[in-house]
């Protein structure tokens, strides 16, 4: 078995179901097993239907709907599917009306609305492969995707999960292929949940490591990784073969082609993972391993974060004081505002947040015992390598190839799988300009195209 991943873009049209049709027809005698995302930006237009609720606009509120609607019943036309879509709405009408009383938005009704792009999708794309001449059964993720209570975020768990798994997808994938909604699944009373934006790659992965498939693909409208993040700087070269390790950290630092989480239950089953490509399927993508062929490549790829913050904080009065850190850290921890990264010296820190919804509160906190200077609009620029931290090299290529970038920040992370700057957002460019050109103009071949 294999399991198949096809984001929003692969599924957004009718047109694009029937590609994916065609890739899964052709790997048949691998039994796959579908996951697939919200049409398009379906997740995005719910949201906004249940904000507009939210804010006393019922009217605005049920016009997005209504186009909602239409959309998915243009798509999903010739199916025998417009009961089925319709019961859907209903649901999600009767959720909005509930919204626009209630005037709140709960984590609890956020998954309940958030939930029903995935549950569409799956249904048509199943409907969609049974006219395309494939024998497919859909399987509601929520039957078999157990998580705890925490909505909007909700983990796995993973026993239960399992279990549900290896009782139901087995035996169906042995005669059909069966199709999935990613990101969502339920608590243990039944009550919806998903696994936060980006969800339905974990799906699949969570869905491999419990069906223990040979291969899990997540299928996108990329080529696979490549050495420079696209959106930044065209012209990157595909990765051929990259690590466990190396994957999960570029995702971090901003590589849109995987979620973080999806490597780890692929880890823990030492299961292959693919990035491929929905409109040129022949490409053969970017296979994630546990241990790849030895490169003469120094790093593998670079990655970027956009709009960071860079917050300095300073106190000679705590020099060589304990305690220090902690002070600063039950600071963020009480904002649940996460850290990127971080760099110290004796009265210093400098580290780098990508949401500032607490930030003016959190300065606040530590102006009582520290100074406190934020920068914004900053850049991390991340390059990722296994040979990063045998190499005596790098380091010294990468700061000579930056010459003109200020940066603002170094880190390098204790894995020593990446080697990391902040600039300024308007730097950005230049400095991954800069960088490639160093470490991809000669690269290897075997590594990458």
């Amino acid at each position: 078995m294999i399991v198949m991943k096809f984001g929003g873009t692969s599924v957004e049209s009718a047109e694009a179901i029937r590609r994916v049709a065609g890739i899964v027809k052709a790997r048949l005698d691998r039994h796959p097993v579908v996951v697939v995302s919200a049409m398009g930006k379906t997740t995005n237009k719910l949201l906004a239907i249940a904000d507009a609720a939210v804010a006393g606009k019922l009217e605005q509120a049920l016009t997005l709907l209504e186009e909602l609607r239409a959309m998915h019943l243009k798509e999903a036309a010739g199916l025998n599917l417009d009961a089925t879509i319709q019961e859907h709405f209903a649901e999600l009408e009767a959720l909005t009306r509930g919204l626009a009383v209630m005037g709140e938005f709960t984590p609890r009704a956020t998954d309940a609305v958030s939930a029903l792009g995935e549950r569409l999708s799956s249904i048509v794309v199943a409907a969609e492969f049974r006219r395309f001449g494939m024998d497919s059964t859909h399987v509601d993720s929520r039957q078999v995707i157990v998580t705890e209570g925490r909505h909007t975020q909700a983990a796995p768990l993973f026993a239960q999960t399992n279990a549900k798994l290896q009782a139901v997808i087995p035996a169906l994938a042995a005669k059909q292929v069966v199709v999935m909604g990613g990101f969502i699944g339920s608590t243990e009373e039944g009550v919806t949940s998903t696994l936060g934006r980006g969800g339905s790659d974990y799906t699949a992965s969570i869905v491999g490591a419990g069906i223990d498939a040979e291969e899990i693909q997540i299928w996108t409208d990329v080529d696979g990784m490549l050495t420079a993040d696209p959106t930044i700087l065209k012209g990157g070269h595909r990765v051929k073969v990259c690590s466990f390790a190396e994957a999960a950290e570029l995702a971090y630092f901003g590589a849109k082609v995987l979620h973080p989480a999806t490597v780890l239950p692929a880890i823990e089953k030492n299961i292959p993972v693919r990035i491929l490509n929905s409109r040129r399927a022949e490409s053969p993508g970017t296979l994630i391993v546990k241990t790849p062929p030895a490169s003469t490549s120094p790093i593998r790829s670079i990655a970027c974060k956009k709009n960071i913050t860079l917050v300095n904080i300073v106190s000679t009065r705590m020099l060589m004081a304990h305690g220090f850190l902690r002070r600063i850290f039950e600071v963020f921890d009480r904002f649940e505002t996460p850290v990127d990264m971080l760099a110290t010296s004796e009265v210093s820190v400098s580290l780098t947040i990508d949401t500032t919804k607490s930030l003016d509160a959190i300065c606040a906190e530590v102006a009582a015992f520290a100074e406190v200077s934020v920068q914004e609009n900053q850049s991390i620029v991340c390059m990722v390598g296994e040979n990063i931290g045998q190499s005596q090299s790098v380091a010294a290529r990468a700061f000579g190839a930056l010459n003109g970038v200020r940066p603002r920040m170094i880190s390098q992370g204790a894995s020593q799988l990446n080697l990391s700057v902040v600039v300024d957002g308007a730097d950005l460019l230049k400095a991954v300009e800069l960088l490639h050109t160093e470490f991809f103009t000669n690269f290897d071949p075997e590594a990458f195209e």
